[in-house]
């Protein structure tokens, strides 16, 4: 105590001292510094170093915990399911869930710090997403706060696309039997909407830190097709383009939305769309190399197999494309998820300049 005041009185003797000699104003500062240890300079910096917040960047993200693979048929691998020779999985046989779907080549792309959890199912609606199927646990369960990527593919069933392409094959050839069925498929697009946006909430709260990159689905006919194939006229083809399309946007929009709303907040997390909508241009169906299976049907049992107009091994490496693309480019801004990086115990203040230094004399 009696140090810390004699110090004081010293400094004070000095500041009157300079005063008087008429020094330059900053000199006080830097001997006082010197004398109590207190009222340093900016230029000199504290002793230690406090924590740092560094912005990850968006593959970061992706890779801190745990890699969830959700979704329909288009994520499982139903086109190509039949081509494995065991299950994946646990109920990867009711599901459908395959090798050759884009999730394990996505799951080998990176290094997943939690690792990958596949349970995309066939037929999956959004409520099944979030409710189960097949007495299976609902995928959303799968999702947790140590989740940092989910992938996901959904809207196609509950707009029934499956029905929509049958009842388009087995109609009459001159029947307009297909394109009638334009205003029910618009309405159930339309009603997808709160049942995507409540899908999307689920997983938010589950992982808020997460990336959720959102896939669409391809265009399965050329733009312009000019030949009927599988009893699907030229019309026929453009109006199931069209509904894909429309299919597509809806999705599009509830995702874009759903984002603008995490980065108004500042909140950590994204949710992406791909579209992927052009991405099998110059092999749909019909055409030398398609990337989507064409109607197959079981002559003997005289069903339609499961595979029918789904991805074929080249459309599931197209789609791995994408997403691992995706993971590397981001949402389109900065993400908001920070690491804390802890202060140095060993760092030491550096010492001030000496009163004077740099000055021109």
């Amino acid at each position: 105590m009696t140090g810390t005041i004699a110090r004081a009185v010293m400094a004070a003797a000095l500041g009157v001292a300079l005063a008087l000699a008429c020094l330059s104003l900053d000199v006080y500062p830097r001997l006082a510094c010197a004398f109590l240890d207190a009222g340093c300079p900016a230029d000199a910096p504290p002793r230690g170093q406090l924590p740092r917040l560094t912005r990850l960047s968006p593959t970061e993200v992706a890779q801190l915990g745990k890699y969830v693979a959700l979704g329909d048929s288009y994520s499982s691998g139903e086109g190509v399911y039949d081509l494995d020779r065991q299950p994946l999985n646990d109920g990867a046989d009711r599901c459908h869930r395959a090798t050759g779907s884009y999730v394990p080549t996505v799951a080998q792309a990176y290094r997943f710090q939690g690792g990958t959890a596949f349970y995309a199912c066939s037929g999956a609606t959004t409520r099944q997403l979030l409710s189960g199927q097949y007495g299976q646990p609902p995928q959303i369960t799968r999702v947790d706060p140590s989740t940092s990527l989910v992938t996901l593919s959904i809207g196609g069933n509950d707009a029934g696309f499956t029905k929509v392409l049958t009842s388009c094959i087995v109609k009459l050839p001159w029947s307009t039997a297909c394109v009638d069925q334009d205003q029910a498929v618009a309405r159930r697009i339309q009603e997808l909407g709160p049942n995507l946006l409540k899908v999307l909430k689920e997983i938010r709260v589950r992982a808020p830190n997460a990336r959720v990159i959102v896939l669409g689905y391809p265009r399965p006919f050329p733009e312009n097709p000019t030949e009927t194939y599988d009893n699907l006229s030229p019309a026929d083809q453009r109006w199931l383009n069209t509904m894909t399309r429309r299919l597509n946007d809806l999705v599009g929009s509830v995702a874009a939305d759903f984002d603008r709303a995490i980065a108004a907040f500042g909140a950590p997390g994204s949710v992406e769309y791909v579209d992927a909508y052009e991405s099998f241009t110059g092999h749909e169906v019909g055409e030398p190399q398609p990337f989507l299976n064409g109607l197959n049907v079981d002559m003997e049992d005289l069903t339609v197999n499961a595979r029918s107009y789904h991805p074929t091994g080249d459309g599931y490496r197209r789609f791995a494309g994408l997403i691992t693309d995706q993971i590397a480019a981001g949402p389109g801004r900065p993400m908001n998820n920070f690491r804390l990086t802890p202060p140095d115990p060993g760092a030491t203040r550096v010492p001030a300049a000496p009163p004077g230094a740099g000055r021109p004399r």
